[in-house]
């Protein structure tokens, strides 16, 4: 491309706006091309002509037709030419860098404003705030704004340099060509004015003398404007010397402000006088008058910092429903008492291998305050997994008390393993032959391997030896239960498959007795299988029905599959398709159909839509409603000396039914203490308090307990890393240990002035800057 050649660029495409960011790629790449000389048809987009940096060493001409958008010329840089046949909008020049603009019509507002070179002609008159925050460089050429017509209010506002030619020529105001409050804050450059104006900021602005070198510069400009815009016949009507005046920025020394009544003058003859002492009031107080000083302390200070150390729960314990604080086991893993912290979730769970290493979905992970700044969330599997290895906890002696526990899965093992904490004896009544529940019976060895399932239910049999299985309870059986037993605890789950009430629905079996039969062997082989129901147990069916020889595996569903987290990604691993949304219709020799009356062929097909509790066994003395037990806040039934948890009140994850089984056994304990019944009701902590910056953010995972205490930021429970007691610049904070382990931070009001750097320092949030209380 010849860079004599004029590149013309329209600003409409098949009649339609192009926009501002598409219009100015296309200039650029005209210029990257090596146009020099740009025809541009606008259609009100902004910022054409600014920016064309290969104008420094290479001059660029742009000329403008059509409606021109805002900031024409924004950041021009020298050897950029821009000529507008018609008006302008706002801001034209705005941060102009060298760029010569001629605008042959007037212009909106903003015009030149904050300008550090370069020229703006404007063949009319200007809107408000022009020449505004200007500047000049006195290495380079300073800039120049001169406007045919007159200008708009608030002209030369904080002008800070360069030269302003205002001549009058067809005033949009000839009463007035400078406009409302022109020259407020100005401090440095001149303006050059024909015709009248109203006045200008006598305090940062004067009336300077035109000399003769300026009169000369003044007229050959002129000359030089009036030719450009194509009336060169005006330039002797503007030359008259005597309609000119200049006005010029007033020097530091030169503005002079009101004489302002000091401060301690008004409190000796205003205050004092009128309400101070001899005055209104002054007989109603004995209040410490005495000037304030600039930075308090102590009861003057404005705020103070409040060290509120494990006030607030961490996110990951409030996200556990197990309540396991698990900010304090990676205390203890930076502490260096690994053992201590693995340990640790014995008190809140029997299950801390099983559970917390294998079948959680990790609330605690899912709430870590990392995942807000995208950073991996610290590895709690790895100390989970390290829980099958720990010994039986100390246990207290038996106080007499003795609970009835009805289920022996992972809610009714909680709440007897609680209890037995507690010095409650519990004894544990279930009707399956194995101890465990569904996690023993049904839930895969591919998702928990059995000899750690063996190990802590073990575990569970030392604590907990009065285990009573195969028993099937009658209304009666229940009766004799409540009536020798202090309480009784329901947690039989929901052991009743529902089924679809669909024909051919005796041709399926049911996700529970699939799993059942797979996991003790009695599993049959199949080629075809088709799930109803995509949640977390129908991706346990398929990875089960994939290792019984599967081939073929669809699950359907009539909305998005509800299954989430590694039981999904083990069902894809295997083959596993997802289909939605899909309606059974009937269930046949050949497969499942659908009501659109396809087939999906399959020579097993297994219903997994969730299962019921058995409540055949309750009295009427205890409320269900849709076949659910209704219980309290703490697990208490109708029946105040009954409780019920897990499964059999809603459904739910395992790490519910523990947490459950935890505070059901907390209210127990404390009623047969005599004491009335109390959570946790601690609040999250703000994570807004917490400070990620301290932490690595390219980590993308751990492989180690050591690594993983380092990046927890113990959200809530002060690390005990000083930089609190560092950043403070009055040395206000210390540390004051008291004994065992324990320790505090302290402030020292006399030292601290309310700045809240220990606040904005702390990586735990841990200090709040409140309010101090007020003076009486």
């Amino acid at each position: 491309m010849s860079g004599n050649e004029t590149i013309r660029i329209g600003g409409l495409d098949n009649g339609e706006r192009v926009s501002s960011r598409k219009l100015e790629e296309r200039i650029q790449q005209a210029v990257q091309d090596g146009a020099r000389t740009l025809d541009i048809e606008a259609a009100g987009q902004h910022g054409i002509g600014g920016r064309l940096w290969v104008a420094r060493t290479e001059p660029v001409r742009v000329t403008v037709r059509g409606a021109v958008g805002q900031r024409l010329g924004s950041m021009g840089c020298e050897g950029t030419s821009i000529e507008v046949l018609g008006p302008a909008s706002e801001d034209v020049g705005w941060l102009n860098a060298g760029a010569d603009i001629l605008i042959h019509g007037n212009v909106g507002g903003g015009t030149a404003n904050a300008m550090a070179q370069g020229r703006i002609r404007v063949g009319g008159n200007i809107g408000s705030r022009g020449m505004t925050m200007t500047k000049q460089n006195p290495r380079f050429t300073a800039p120049e704004l001169w406007v045919l017509g007159s200008v708009g209010d608030y002209f030369a506002e904080f002008m800070a340099g360069g030269t302003a030619v205002v001549c009058g020529f067809n005033a949009q105001n000839p009463a007035n060509v400078l406009g409302y409050r022109p020259c407020v804050g100005m401090v440095g450059g001149r303006i050059l004015v024909r015709g009248p104006y109203d006045g200008f900021s006598q305090a940062d602005a004067r009336l300077d003398p035109i000399d003769d070198a300026l009169w000369q510069w003044l007229v050959d400009g002129l000359a030089d404007f009036t030719a450009a815009l194509g009336k060169p016949e005006l330039a002797a009507a503007l030359s008259v010397r005597e309609e000119w005046q200049c006005i010029v920025a007033r020097g530091p020394y030169e503005k002079t402000g009101k004489t302002r009544r000091s401060i301690s003058d008004f409190r000796r003859n205003v205050w004092d006088r009128e309400l101070g002492m001899g005055g209104l009031v002054g007989d109603l107080t004995s209040l410490d008058r005495s000037p304030i000083p600039l930075i308090t302390t102590g009861e003057l200070r404005r705020f103070v910092p409040v060290w509120e150390n494990a006030r607030y729960a961490a996110p990951c314990q409030s996200s556990c429903p197990t309540g396991i604080p698990v900010q304090e086991r990676w205390r203890l893993v930076r502490d260096g008492l690994v053992d201590e912290a693995v340990d640790m979730a014995l008190a809140y769970t029997p299950f801390p291998a099983t559970v917390c290493g294998y079948l959680c979905p990790n609330l605690c992970m899912q709430g870590c305050t990392r995942n807000l700044q995208r950073m991996k969330p610290v590895d709690v599997t790895m100390l989970g997994k390290a829980g099958v290895r720990s010994d039986i906890p100390a246990l207290p002696p038996l106080t007499g008390q003795r609970v009835a526990v009805v289920g022996g899965g992972a809610a009714g093992i909680s709440v007897a393993w609680q209890l037995r904490m507690r010095g409650i004896e519990a004894v544990i009544h279930d009707m399956e032959p194995l101890l465990g529940g569904k996690i023993a019976s049904a839930i895969p060895e591919s998702r928990i391997p059995r000899e750690v399932l063996d190990a802590e239910l073990e575990r569970v049999r030392k604590v907990l030896p009065h285990i009573h299985l195969h028993r099937k309870l009658t209304k009666d059986d229940f009766e004799q239960l409540r009536a020798d037993f202090d309480f009784v605890v329901l947690a039989t789950g929901a052991s009743k498959p529902r089924m679809l009430p669909v024909p051919g629905r005796e041709l399926a079996t049911t996700a529970l007795d699939f799993l059942r039969d797979a996991k003790s062997g009695n599993g049959k082989p199949c080629k075809r299988v088709v799930i109803v129901g995509a949640g977390n147990v129908g991706c346990d069916v398929a990875t089960e029905a994939a290792r019984l020889g599967a081939e073929s595996i669809t699950l359907v569903d009539i909305q998005t599959p509800a299954a989430f987290g590694k039981e999904r990604e083990e069902a894809e691993h295997v083959g596993a398709t997802f289909r939605w949304p899909c309606f059974s219709r009937e269930v046949t020799a050949e497969g499942l159909v659908l009501t659109t009356g396809e087939v999906i062929p399959a020579d097993t097909v297994v219903f997994s839509i969730g299962d019921a509790p058995d409540l055949d066994y309750l009295p009427d003395s205890i409320a269900t409603e849709r076949g659910y037990v209704t219980v309290n806040d703490l697990g208490q039934t109708t029946d105040a000396r009954v409780f019920a948890i897990g499964d059999v009140v809603r459904p739910g994850l395992l790490t519910q039914a523990i947490g459950a089984g935890r505070k059901a056994a907390g209210a127990i304990a404390d009623m047969a203490e005599g004491k009335r019944p109390v959570s946790d009701t601690r609040e999250m902590v703000d994570t807004a308090r917490i400070k990620l910056e301290y932490f690595d953010p390219r980590i993308s995972g751990f492989d180690d307990l050591e690594r993983c205490g380092e990046a927890c930021v113990s959200c809530g429970a002060c690390r005990d890393c000083g930089v609190c007691e560092t950043i403070c610049p009055q040395g206000a904070i210390s540390r004051r240990d008291l004994g065992e382990g324990r320790f505090e931070m302290t402030v020292d009001g006399e030292r601290c002035i309310g700045c809240g750097f220990c606040a904005g320092a702390c990586p735990c949030g841990i200090w709040n800057l409140v309010e101090n209380t007020p003076l009486e």
